[in-house]
């Protein structure tokens, strides 16, 4: 598997755009040991010729201009690399960028049936998709049940993280929603070989421990440091469990004994492992952990 981190920071990027935070502001400076990072997305390939996409990014334009083998070929007037997105929820950072891919260009999206009710009957906007007959190809996607991603030869296993729907989305409809359903991680597997990545996830299930140690890679939620990083920076707000997240802090001993390869992504612009002189980005990396951001690259 070739996997592509095109983005790696959380909902708004980094520099987030109306923020004034230490990390943003030092950034903007110069005065910062550290790089900007785009919206949370990835891109997995088994022959480099044909990619999935992990999120659809509101960065999504710019990530595949970044990434010339997501570049459609020379050849051909209409054309695109990208053979299936994979959502794993309804947030506006993981799912706004399939609006970019509107251009009449035949998509395949896979997502649960609650993301999709959300997305396509509750939004309008999302109408876009639908300008040409065939024009997405939805293929629902349940926890637990696991499936092939075209003749990629990868399977990909979802997995529920008991993490809530979004905000917009109106209390009556969330009744009538699987909460199974809102927030999935996934287990993507290619001979013998195998990646997780769980980019929203409220806590580490007991169960997850095992299947991580069968993994080559992990990805896991690396939205903020503590518990109540908002709070302190705002002075209100919600905790970062209230916004489904587990802290970092937390996570290093929780995740401790994985033996596979640890990585954060989805990292707000306020957590100070962003920036490579704390005390906290030492600390993460001294307890093995590495943190993700644009362009890196793995092979497994």
């Amino acid at each position: 598997m070739h996997i592509r981190v095109l983005g790696a920071a959380a909902g708004g990027g980094f520099p987030q755009w109306n923020c004034s935070c230490t990390n943003c502001l030092r950034l903007r400076q110069g005065r910062f040991h550290g790089q900007p990072r785009t919206q949370a997305q990835l891109a997995v390939s088994t022959d480099d010729a044909s990619w999935y996409l992990l999120n659809a990014s509101p960065d999504l334009r710019f990530q595949i201009e970044s990434f010339p083998p997501l570049h459609p070929q020379a050849a051909c007037l209409r054309h695109s690399p990208i053979a299936g997105i994979v959502l794993p929820s309804a947030e506006v950072d993981a799912a706004l960028g399939l609006l970019l891919l509107r251009e009449s260009q035949p998509l395949t999206v896979y997502a649960t049936s609650a993301v999709r009710q959300i997305l396509t009957d509750d939004n309008s906007l999302f109408q876009v998709l639908r300008r040409q007959r065939n024009q997405v190809k939805w293929i629902s996607m349940m926890p637990d049940v696991p499936f092939a991603l075209q003749d990629s030869g990868l399977e990909c296993l979802p997995v529920s993280t008991d993490g809530g729907f979004p905000g917009f989305v109106p209390e009556g409809r969330r009744k009538e929603l699987d909460p199974r359903e809102a927030v999935l991680g996934v287990f993507l597997q290619h001979q013998g070989h195998r990646v997780a990545v769980f980019s929203g996830a409220s806590r580490v299930c007991p169960d997850w421990l095992e299947e991580f140690n069968r993994c080559d890679v992990v990805f896991f939620d690396g939205t903020f440091w503590s518990d109540d990083e908002l709070i302190q920076l705002q002075g209100s707000g919600k905790t970062a469990r209230e916004m489904g997240h587990q802290p970092v802090q937390e996570t290093v001993r929780a995740l401790a004994k994985i033996t596979a390869r640890k990585i954060f992504i989805h990292i707000n612009n306020s957590n100070p492992i962003l920036d490579e002189d704390s005390e906290e980005f030492r600390m993460t990396r001294d307890a093995g952990w590495e943190v993700a951001f644009d362009g890196m690259d793995l092979v497994v």
